[in-house]
């Protein structure tokens, strides 16, 4: 608190002009650098030294920079004037309001920071995770409206939960905001009692206590050596493969993954789910000529034995590849109606089956792949012989 009190008496100092010398103890503000909860009254005075000649009439008020009403002042001696603040506001910053008595010049005669707020309340949203178990970082948020107005530390406390001694988490460099990293003596398949303390001058606050297993909260670096490819001249897919990330690759041997994609020209992202535990997936139904982005993350659902769900790693970063283009597309024939009309009959009779082959082709089961794959390559092949037989009759 004094590095603030410091920096408020430098702002005073800063920001009016004609500041007399403060050594020089010319006038008094009582009280000083008062803390205050918000909706309280304070009055305050201004003793000025009787030497200087100045009578307690000749003084006013500002209040970061405004002059306030001679209603709120009271002369209480020659050399004494107060001022009456009724249901304070919240200070506008966390170094504190500038309460200044001036001199009939506009000289600074004495100051002093206000530091009206409200004490914390418990933090809420305790939440840890750990990143490939080899810290453990954890983010809570700040009880009630969240905001104190005034200085408030936040100190995480952690114990191993039968027989530890109490710590304070020390590596608050984290860029999340009210997070810390717990980064040395970490114990894995012993639990942890986790809990936040908030304090400031008007109080203080302690979250409810967590405990967890680090096994049970771990996540992992983004799956690694992500490619996109096409699948020969299937116009429909593209094949996603990936490797497991690498701090962890030796132990995950139930880890799932997911993998999203979008299109080039567009931000909604279409997740499966059903990949599994492979590191390989094909992405059907797709838009022919088009450019897709893909992304893969990993849970490592069960490592050393862990019951728990795991936590979804960040996504990779993403890769881009495109469909190619449909041959019907780049042949640049028209058919004719009495053409239309022939292929009308067959276009019914497979539009059930291709329907139902592209249902289940959509993921990673390599039955229906199969099953896909035969079906559109017949359908090309279909499509290129009728169009060479048209272009043969048109010539």
């Amino acid at each position: 608190m004094k590095g603030v009190l410091d920096f408020c008496l430098i702002v005073l100092m800063l920001h009016t002009p004609g500041v007399l010398s403060l050594s020089t103890h010319v006038a008094v503000i009582y009280p000083q650098d008062p803390v205050l909860r918000m909706g309280s009254n304070l009055t305050a005075s201004c003793w000025v030294h009787p030497d200087l000649g100045i009578h307690a009439t000749s003084l006013f008020w500002t209040l970061n920079g405004q002059q306030l009403p001679s209603s709120l002042y009271r002369v209480l001696s020659p050399t004494n004037l107060s001022v009456t603040l009724a249901g304070l506001n919240a200070s506008k910053q966390k170094s504190g309001d500038n309460l200044v008595c001036h001199n009939h010049k506009g000289h600074i005669l004495a100051g002093s920071c206000l530091y009206v707020g409200m004490p914390p309340e418990k933090p809420v949203n305790l939440t840890c995770w750990s990143r490939n178990t080899k810290d453990l970082t954890c983010s809570w948020a700040p009880g009630g409206k969240g905001e104190t107005n005034i200085s408030t530390q936040y100190t995480l406390k952690y114990k191993l939960r039968w027989y530890g001694k109490e710590k304070e988490c020390e590596d608050y460099t984290h860029t999340q905001p009210y997070s810390c990293s717990i980064t040395r003596d970490l114990h894995l398949f012993t639990p942890y009692e986790i809990w936040v303390e908030a304090s400031n001058q008007l109080g203080r606050g302690t979250s409810d206590v967590i405990t967890l297993d680090i096994l049970d909260v771990v996540t992992t670096d983004p799956p690694s050596g992500v490619t996109v490819s096409r699948v020969g001249q299937l116009e429909d897919q593209l094949s996603v493969r990936w490797e497991a990330p690498p701090a962890l690759k030796d132990f995950l041997f139930q880890a799932k993954y997911q993998i999203r994609y979008r299109l080039e020209d567009s931000q909604d992202w279409k997740v499966m789910d059903d990949v599994g535990n492979q590191t390989s997936c094909r992405l059907a139904g797709l838009r022919p000529g088009t450019v897709y982005f893909v992304q893969v993350r990993c849970n490592p659902v069960g490592i050393y034995g862990s019951r728990k769900a795991g936590i979804w790693s960040e996504w990779s970063h993403p890769t881009a590849a495109s469909t190619p283009h449909s041959e019907r597309l780049m042949s640049g024939s028209c058919d004719s109606k009495s053409s239309g009309d022939s292929n009308s009959t067959l276009r019914r009779e497979l539009k059930q089956f291709f329907g139902w082959v592209r249902k289940h082709a959509y993921g990673c089961s390599s039955m229906s792949m199969k099953l896909y794959d035969q079906w559109r390559v017949l359908m090309q092949k279909s499509h290129k012989t009728r169009n060479q037989v048209l272009q043969g009759d048109k010539s």
